[in-house]
């Protein structure tokens, strides 16, 4: 049998080549399998790593170059109609109602919303919402001014409370919180019985309606905080509307919310009404003293006529002076009258027991007289010439003596001064208790004929 030939050096034996080139063909694979993967997670890590807030910089950088400023923005839908600017405001708070100065302080935020189509921008699929500004003299504003106001100041605690939001599709949003003192022409008739109205009225300075317009946004266009409290008023309601004014320069848009206060009576029944009932009570309280006790009914009748008209005083002195006649002017005016009228009673009084002295002393003065100097009745019985007279004494004596029951009544009191203090113990009382139901249903009628 023949020898098997050596395998020459170098070469590799049929059987193992085709495990070799599997061998190969696996790692080629394992390392283009890790190297998709390696640069499939750096592309991933890529996109998740972008800085959109970098991007808003360079959109803002974008729109803002080639923007000006001076120029409005065009009209709904491209057009060159007016400029639309949607307004709402949230009333924070109301911290006064002044009736001297007729004005009222009131925080509140103000928006402002419209369309400039030249801000427009693209939102890398809705990553970025809307862009923010806090300096509005970057876009174009509306010159809206409150023309009511009489002074007025922003917020910059901690920062200036103002933002400018511009979304997407070029709409711009305005907001700012405010601080205003505004007029606020009363109507005092009613005072304390009465209702205000208060205004606040937006209003465009330059800008005509053929170029800017103002419009309540719609829905919900004013919002007042929860649990507003006021001092000395409830804010009842309040209502929108538009009030556009003409000049010799043009139409200007003008918005207005009217704010109805009804004034919290309960304050002023405790604070004015009462103590001047009081202080009148008082004043009666000299009818049922001895006529006598001068010093007492004196000190009296001139302490609440004092302490009426420092109340009446003080009561002015919180109020501007009007030409017409308040409501609380006709309370304190009459009360001031019954006191006054009850140191004149005493007076009255003083006066009387007096006179009822002196006759009393003729009287004494005639009986003693009549003692002396009068003859014997029996001489002039003899006389028949005192007949007749003394007959018609008789018949008018009876005639006096029908009964009457207020006569029967005031011959209680023999005295004049002390009837005098008797009448006015019943007639103040009852014409004070008159007087009271014709003012309260006279002013409340007219607060409910006003009010409808």
């Amino acid at each position: 049998m023949a020898p098997t030939p050596p395998t020459p050096h170098g070469a590799h034996s049929p059987s193992r080549v085709p495990t070799t080139a599997v061998r190969w063909i696996v790692v080629l694979l394992l390392f283009l399998s890790v190297l998709h993967f390696s640069s499939g997670n750096q592309s991933k890590s890529g996109v998740a790593k972008v800085n959109f807030r970098e991007k808003e910089k360079q959109v803002l950088d974008q729109i803002l170059g080639r923007y000006d400023a001076r120029i409005r923005p065009s009209g709904e839908n491209g057009t060159d109609g007016p400029a639309i600017v949607v307004v709402n405001i949230f009333v924070r708070s109301i911290s006064k109602i002044d009736d001297v100065t007729m004005e009222y302080s009131v925080q509140l935020t103000f928006r402002e919303q419209w369309l400039d189509e030249r801000l427009k921008f693209n939102d890398f699929g809705g990553k970025i919402k809307y862009l923010t500004l806090t300096d509005a003299a970057r876009v174009w504003m509306p010159d809206l001014f409150f023309s009511n106001e009489k002074e007025g100041h922003f917020h910059n605690i901690i920062m200036p409370n103002v933002y400018i939001r511009i979304f997407p599709y070029g709409s711009v949003l305005y907001s700012i919180r405010i601080s205003l003192t505004l007029s606020c022409p009363m109507n005092l008739k009613l005072y304390p019985l009465d209702r205000q109205v208060c205004s606040l009225r937006m209003a465009s300075y330059g800008w005509t309606t053929n170029d800017l317009v103002f419009l309540w946004k719609d829905g919900d266009p004013v919002q007042v905080v929860k649990n507003l409290h006021l001092p000395r008023f409830t804010l009842e309601k309040f209502l929108t509307d538009y009030c556009n004014s003409k000049t010799n320069t043009g139409e200007y848009s003008c918005l207005k919310v009217d704010l109805l206060f009804k004034r919290e009576f309960s304050y002023y029944l405790i604070q004015i009404y009462i103590p001047c009932c009081m202080l009148v009570i008082v004043s009666w309280v000299s009818f049922w003293l001895d006529q006598s006790a001068v010093p007492a009914r004196v000190s009296l009748g001139v302490t609440t006529l004092l302490t009426m008209a420092t109340q009446t005083s003080g009561i002015n002195a919180s109020l501007p002076p009007v030409s017409y006649t308040k409501a609380i002017d006709v309370w304190t005016g009459v009360c001031l009258t019954f006191v006054f009228g009850a140191l004149l009673e005493f007076a009255l009084v003083n006066y009387a027991s007096r006179s009822d002295m002196h006759r009393e002393n003729m009287k004494k003065q005639r009986a003693a007289c009549e003692a002396l100097d009068h003859p014997d009745p029996s001489d002039l019985m003899e006389d028949g010439n005192t007949t007749f007279p003394m007959v018609r004494q008789c018949e008018i004596h009876m005639q006096q003596s029908r009964p009457n029951c207020c006569k029967t009544w005031l011959s209680k009191f023999p005295t004049r001064s002390k009837r005098i203090d008797v009448i006015s113990r019943i007639t103040f009382p009852l014409v004070f208790a008159l007087f009271n139901l014709i003012y309260w249903s006279t002013y409340l009628f007219r607060e409910e004929t006003e009010d409808s």
